[in-house]
This record gives structure tokens, C-alpha cells and sequence, in this order.
């Protein structure tokens, strides 16, 4: 990877490759790696650059999570906007979830082609103007197709962001990959405030029934002919909502394609031989293993967050405002140490912050599971489970890269793992909750879930690290 190369000879030490688990050395073999570094771009503009670099792409994850989160605080304007009712339209987060992954599989091919910054520019254009355009849609059909579109992009960018933090900082990336997915974490909590301001003070949706939209519907079935594919919407502030964080995007992109102007006026030849002494043996089997920890680790954080609310109201017996603020809880401590482990990742390594974050789910899981109807356990364990489920994700692509070069495809392949977690663990569980609900399905499946990726991570790393250990003998 040339940027790689380029940007780490702009000062970037590197850890050696080849850690024990938490944190002590092993001989890695490679000392003349430090010779194969780049020397290009030392000193004060290289190092400005990348650092450049590195605040676009928090700057970009924060739209990010500001463009994935504005979908759900705005669903009903939509639904109203297109003339129908909230259940007909749910197909939008299928289709935008289908277009995220296919937008990370092709971002993963075209990411070892095309040049990075050519590529997030342009993946932030479109999907500017898919937030321009969701508005604009007055028919369900143009609005279900223009989310693929929308998935797609930031399928893209979400990979490409991964890949290039990783090109930037090398073996020093984990304080920095921390605080790009916390970029994303703070730009999902941001998006309701925003839809909030911008919209006002709505009706919950649980007090709209199928017939408040019946009669726009009719109507609009029997329009049909006349009636425009885009329009204007009546509801302006709905407009607004989705052009600021479109502007937003727009100009970041912009500032990608700067940072592609100025890469190129001081490109030089970079040595090639770097990336191939990072391949771990079994690098095939690694990225296995790691699509497998991230699909159950996504899952189990997506179906905790999606359905503790209801499993505290039908199986524990809480008011729902005591279950909107567990809700709330699990969420705001998950954000807060995404923000914490920026400066935890600067003194601890990758490993062993996986293994405390294993620990911490692990034991909360387990009062989960053993205290399943206490209020007073649901409370702390959710506080808990949801500051151990923070940096897991971001600990876990810094961890990898220290044994192994991560190309665009690679990342690709651990992001389609999660999203694949995303969208199966929450659809078992909401049917096995139907077949069973006198049972905590929800916590044993947290549990189980933490079970797994406690006992796969030192698989894991035993794959890494045994042709280190194998040459130690």
C-alpha cells in the first residue's frame, strides 16, 4: 500500500510485530524492517500532513454517523412524506443495510486499485446526494430504492476509513482508530438532537395506527399517475434536517479531494517489500477468526441495545421511562468509553484491551443471566456491558494489523462479518422472543455470545503469533 509506506515514513514508529498477549515482546525476526521504512516525507510537513489526514477522517466518521443516525428520529416524517404507514416502509432499513454491504465489498476491491482519497471523496458526493435527495422522494418505491444507494456509500467510506487509519499510523494506530469510531459513536448521538431541532416536537409514533395514514394512502393510490417521483416535501424542516448534514459531507469530500492535490505534489517512490513482511503466515485463517469474533461481538451490541428496552418492560415489569433510560444508559456509557479509550489505546495495547473488555462482558452477562427479573442488576450489569462493548471493535482491527497487512479487501471481509451479525443475531432473536417469552433469550444469547469471542480471541491469537513462537523453539 503506497500511502501506507509514504505517510509512516513521516515519523510513525512502530511497535515490533509479534506481542504476547499483554503486551510483552517477542523477537519478531523482521529487524530489517525498520530499514524498509520510507525516509520520504520526514519532518514538520509530513508530519502535518498525516495529522491532516487523520482529523479529515474524524471529520468524515462524525458525518457518518450522522447520516446512519438521522434515518430513525425522522422514519415517521418520512413515512408521511411518502404517504404511508411506518410498517409499510421498514424495507428502507433492509435495503440500506444491503447496500452497505456490497458497498464494503466493492470498497474493499476498489481501495487496492484506486487512490484512497479519490475514493472517499467521491463515496462522500454520492452519498451527499442521497441525503439531498431522501426528501425529495414522494413515493415509498423511490425512497426504498434510493437507500441501497445510500448504504452503499458509506459501506465505502466506513472500510476505506478503517484501511487508512491503518496506512497512516501503523502499529500506533489504536488511540487513532478509537477515536474514528468515536467520531461515529458522537455523530449517531448528535443525529436525534439535530432531527429534534430541526423538526421540533413530534408525536411518538406508538400513538399514529394504521388509519391516521389510511386516507393519504388512498389518495395516493389514486393519484398515482399524476403525482411526481420527486417533489419538494411539505414539511420544510424535514428538508433541512437532511441538507445540513448533506452540506456537511459535501464538504468534507471536498477536503479529501484537497488532500489527494497535495499527496500528489509530493508523491514519491516508496519501497514495496514493507507490506509483504507484515503478511502473518496464516493470514487467510486470521481474517476468518476475526469475521467470526466481529460477527458475534456487532451482533450481540445490536441485539442488547435494540431489545433491552423491551425485555425490561415484558419480562422484568419496568415503566417504559425507566426502560427508555436503561436504553439510554447502555448506549450513553458505550459512547462515553469510545471517548475514554482514546487515551486508554495511547498506554494500553490492542490485546489487552480486548481482553478487559472480554472480562467485563463476560461478568456482566453472567448477572445478567443469574438476575434476569432485579431491576437494581439491570441497571449496573447494562452500565457495565455496555462500557465493556465499546472498544472491542476498534481494539480488535488495531490488534490484527500488528501481525498482518490489512488491504482494502481485508477490511472488507471483517466489516461484511459484522454487518452479518448486524442484521442476523437481532432477526434469531426477535423470533425466538415470540416462541419463548418466558425465558431470557436475550441474556442468554449476550452470554453465549460473550463465551464465544472470550475463548476465540486467544485462538486467535495463537494463529497470529505461532510461526513467532514455532521459531522461538
Amino acid at each position: 500500500m503506497e500511502l501506507e509506506l509514504e505517510f509512516r515514513g513521516a515519523g510513525a514508529g512502530a511497535w515490533p510485530t509479534g506481542k504476547w498477549l499483554l503486551g510483552t515482546e517477542v523477537p519478531t525476526g523482521n529487524e530489517e524492517q525498520e530499514e524498509v521504512e520510507v525516509t520520504e516525507g520526514k519532518g514538520q510537513a509530513g508530519s502535518l500532513l498525516r495529522w491532516f489526514s487523520t482529523v479529515i477522517l474524524y471529520l468524515a466518521f462524525l458525518g457518518l454517523g450522522l447520516g446512519a443516525g438521522i434515518l430513525g428520529p425522522t422514519f415517521q416524517d418520512l413515512a408521511t412524506n411518502v404517504n404511508r404507514n411506518i410498517s409499510s416502509l421498514s424495507l428502507i432499513f433492509v435495503s440500506r443495510a444491503s447496500g452497505f454491504l456490497c458497498g464494503s465489498m466493492i470498497g474493499g476491491v476498489l481501495l487496492d486499485h484506486v487512490n484512497h482519497f479519490i475514493l472517499m471523496g467521491i463515496s462522500m458526493l454520492v452519498t451527499t446526494a442521497s441525503l439531498y435527495l431522501t426528501p425529495f422522494c414522494k413515493t415509498a418505491e423511490i425512497l426504498i430504492g434510493m437507500m441501497p444507494v445510500f448504504g452503499a456509500s458509506i459501506g465505502v467510506l466506513d472500510t476505506g476509513g478503517n484501511v487508512l487509519i491503518l496506512a497512516l499510523w501503523g502499529d500506533k494506530s489504536p488511540p487513532h482508530m478509537q477515536a474514528l469510531h468515536f467520531s461515529f459513536a458522537l455523530g449517531a448521538f448528535l443525529a436525534p438532537l439535530l432531527a429534534k431541532l430541526a423538526l421540533g416536537p413530534t408525536e411518538s409514533a406508538d400513538n399514529h395506527t394504521e388509519t391516521d395514514f389510511l386516507p393519504a394512502a388512498l389518495n395516493a393510490s389514486s393519484e398515482a399517475a399524476s403525482d411526481p417521483l420527486l417533489a419538494a416535501p411539505h414539511d420544510m424542516n424535514l428538508l433541512w434536517a437532511y441538507a445540513s448534514i448533506g452540506t456537511y459531507i459535501l464538504v468534507v469530500s471536498l477536503l479529501f479531494f484537497a488532500l489527494f492535490c497535495m499527496k500528489s505534489s509530493r508523491q514519491g517512490k516508496s519501497t514495496a517489500s514493507a507490506q509483504q513482511s507484515r503478511r502473518a503466515q496464516y493470514h487467510k485463517a486470521l481474517l476468518c477468526l476475526l469475521f467470526l469474533f466481529f460477527f458475534f461481538y456487532v451482533g450481540a451490541e445490536v441485539t442488547y441495545g435494540s431489545y433491552i428496552f423491551s425485555f425490561a418492560t415484558t419480562h422484568v415489569g419496568m415503566e417504559e421511562r425507566e426502560a427508555a433510560g436503561l436504553n439510554s444508559i447502555f448506549w450513553g456509557t458505550f459512547a462515553a468509553c469510545r471517548g475514554l479509550a482514546i487515551f486508554f489505546a495511547a498506554c494500553l495495547r490492542p490485546a489487552t484491551m480486548i481482553v478487559l473488555s472480554n472480562i467485563g462482558s463476560l461478568a456482566s452477562c453472567l448477572f445478567l443471566v443469574l438476575f434476569d427479573r432485579s431491576p437494581l442488576c439491570l441497571w449496573i450489569a447494562t452500565s457495565v456491558y455496555g462500557a465493556s462493548m465499546a472498544t472491542t471493535f476498534p481494539s480488535g482491527v488495531s490488534w490484527i494489523e500488528q501481525y498482518t497487512t490489512i488491504s482494502g479487501k481485508s477490511a472488507a471481509f471483517f466489516v461484511i462479518g459484522a454487518s452479518l451479525g448486524d442484521m442476523a443475531i437481532p432477526a434469531v432473536i426477535g423470533i425466538l422472543q415470540g416462541q419463548y417469552p418466558d425465558l431470557p433469550v436475550l441474556m442468554y444469547t449476550c452470554l453465549g455470545s460473550a463465551i464465544f469471542t472470550a475463548i476465540l480471541f486467544p485462538v486467535m491469537y495463537k494463529v497470529a503469533t505461532w510461526p513467532l513462537n514455532h521459531q522461538r523453539k
